[in-house]
């Protein structure tokens, strides 16, 4: 600390010396100075290690010769200055420290992609751009930076997977894009995983067609095509084809629909005044000790509600085989599986990142914002879940050599 406090002193006795400082103005333009002039002794010391002689070096027998120089303007967080870049005759010179066809250090493009990814518009980034830089972002500017992420979106959706996950939750949520000059609802579908260790983890997002057994066969095929073997649990709402496509792709895995979504389809019939006792009793079907409970439970709240809101136990009775599965778990893991809220609020999450975009210009402007706020989201997923240890000693359990 005190050999830092020591070089700070330094800096500041050369700036003393060299400048005339009166204002906060002042010391900005001398740091812009010293940066510039920093930045170019570094450029022309890797020039001079790139031709293996420096400049003056006259005995040196060469093979390639000095060739002037290249000036371009350079913008930094200190401002806009003119730079130079050395050339050489075989055109061999490659800089590192600023690449030939760069004219942006500071910091720039990683802010606009940051910024990006919290759901500002472009109006609001070129409002911030300008006011830390003086620099103005067009929505083309915007489009063009956020391009380069395209391949590392590509390389994570093609990353390699764990072979097995306890728990897998499936969702989809809509967005308005342009296509072919018309505003469309586009799904955006997301695979969200607990693995072995008790971590969450978006496993993909996919962008586009309309739920099918087909399509959702295919997106099952292309976890198992990155590596996962088996899942153990997956819980979804009642989505088009999904039973389907999970019996095809992991016919071992037990399929849980969430129990949460199964009340908001039943108390959409019931009338207000009976919305309190309607609820009251459907709790006692999903709070059961035991399926068979279950079962009688659901009957019974049938039969007393039947004549008034037949329609509220259709999906109850058709579903009944995805949704009794978590009645063989204790209530550890039925916490975990019986709701699918775990995804939910990833989707919450992801509408509050993109709530200022009411329409994306394209499928892949929609994928990288969800992409960049996955990431944000993710940096808070660094602990397992809680009692996870008891969990997976249950779950290694009941499904015997598949964990």
């Amino acid at each position: 600390m005190k050999e830092k406090n020591t070089k700070g002193k330094d800096l500041l006795k050369i700036l003393q010396e060299n400048y005339e400082i009166e204002t906060a103005q002042d010391l900005s333009g001398a740091i812009k100075d010293l940066f510039k002039d920093a930045l170019q002794q570094m450029m022309n010391a890797e020039f001079d290690s790139s031709m293996g002689y420096s400049k003056y070096d006259k005995k040196i027998e060469k093979t390639n010769y000095r060739n002037g120089s290249t000036k371009k303007n350079l913008k930094s967080e200190f401002g806009e200055f003119e730079f130079e870049t050395p050339r050489d005759r075989n055109g061999e010179f490659e800089p590192k420290i600023v690449p030939k066809n760069k004219r942006d250090v500071s910091g720039i493009e990683d802010k606009i992609i940051s910024l990006y990814g919290r759901g500002l518009t472009t109006r609001e980034i070129n409002e911030q751009i300008q006011d830390l830089y003086g620099i103005e972002v067009s929505a083309t500017m915007v489009s063009n930076i956020t391009d380069q992420i395209i391949p590392e979106i590509k390389e994570w959706q093609e990353r390699p997977l764990d072979e097995v996950y306890p728990f897998v939750f499936i969702d989809a949520v809509h967005f308005n894009v342009r296509e072919d000059n018309r505003i469309v609802k586009k799904a955006a579908y997301i695979v969200l995983g607990i693995n072995c260790e008790g971590f969450k983890e978006v496993l993909g997002i996919w962008i586009g067609e309309n739920e099918s057994a087909k399509y959702w066969l295919g997106v099952l095929n292309e976890l198992q095509q990155r590596g996962v073997k088996d899942i153990l649990i997956m819980c979804s709402d009642n989505l088009t084809g999904i039973k389907e496509a999970i019996d095809a792709a992991f016919p071992k895995t037990i399929q849980q629909r969430c129990i949460v979504h199964m009340i908001r389809n039943s108390v959409k019939f019931v009338n207000y005044k009976d919305l309190k006792e309607f609820t009251s009793d459907l709790k006692l079907i999903y709070t059961s000790s035991t399926e068979e409970q279950g079962y009688e439970k659901l009957q019974e709240v049938k039969n007393k509600w039947s004549d008034k809101y037949a329609s509220a136990f259709k999906t109850w009775e058709s579903n009944w085989d995805a949704i009794c599965p978590f009645f063989q778990f204790s209530d550890k893991i039925r916490k975990i599986m019986y709701t699918t809220n775990t995804i939910e609020s990833l989707n919450r999450q992801f509408r509050k990142y993109t709530k200022t975009k009411s329409v994306f210009p394209t499928d892949m402007s929609l994928l990288k914002c969800l992409y960049l706020s996955t990431k944000n989201i993710s940096k808070k997923w660094d602990q397992a879940y809680r009692n996870w240890g008891p969990i997976l000693s249950e779950l290694s359990i009941m499904f015997d050599n598949r964990i």
